[in-house]
């Protein structure tokens, strides 16, 4: 399976769970503010999301949308 996040940066208030959370690795965080003033979390590597959602499951401000796709859907199978 693999998958594709996306984080909503301006609800993003730079906790790092979905950091310690994603086995992949694919999260990291901005060096920039978002509007509210925190350093937010973004996919810094989205290629190697599978798509298991821990980062949304922990993120306390629901900022973190997880789609998946099946391999045999992105070969158009």
């Amino acid at each position: 399976m693999k998958g594709h996040i996306k984080i909503d940066v301006n609800l993003c208030k730079g906790c790092l769970y979905c950091i310690e959370a994603c086995p992949s690795g694919v999260i990291a965080v901005k060096k920039t503010f978002n509007r509210a003033g925190y350093f937010p979390a973004y996919p810094q590597f989205p290629e190697k999301c599978t798509g298991c959602g821990m980062c949304a499951t922990v993120c306390p401000d629901i900022a973190i949308t997880v789609y998946r796709k099946k391999e045999a859907d992105r070969h158009g199978k």
